[in-house]
């Protein structure tokens, strides 16, 4: 396998892994929106959003997601997810502060990191593209 495939073959494993964490996270604006809700009003200072609101920002996230996963529309998709996860990274920072009881949120590090280096790294992640958006 030349460098060039075995670059596309981890940059696509890292899309999936992303795609997945941040399908979990649309997903629960649709399954469970009070929970999205109280994560925006603690980690945000943003109240107020009704149900409705979180199936059409679940909706938009989704498509989003769709396109990043799929490659479509790379600096976009792949800088949105970015500053996403980015933001929701920061916001967090009370967290690590007490790192013993809130271990799970180190884990955003590891993602924010895949997240830049696909941004970083867009045009060599070739594999399962769609080519659309270029």
């Amino acid at each position: 396998m030349t460098q060039a495939k075995r670059i596309a073959a981890s940059l696509l494993l890292l899309r999936i892994a992303v795609f997945v964490v941040m399908l979990m996270w649309t997903l629960d604006k649709f399954v469970n929106p009070g929970h999205a809700s109280r994560v925006l009003e603690i980690f945000f200072g943003i109240s107020g959003f009704g149900e409705v609101a979180f199936l059409i920002i679940g909706a938009l996230e989704m498509l989003l997601i769709l396109a990043f996963v799929t490659g479509s529309w790379k600096r976009i998709s792949y800088g949105l997810v970015l500053l996403l996860h980015g933001a929701s990274t920061l916001v967090s920072y009370a967290q690590y502060l007490d790192p013993f009881n809130n271990l799970l949120f180190f884990a955003a590090w590891p993602m924010l990191a895949a997240c830049i280096t696909l941004y970083a790294l867009r045009d060599l992640d070739t594999s399962w593209v769609t080519g659309w958006g270029k």
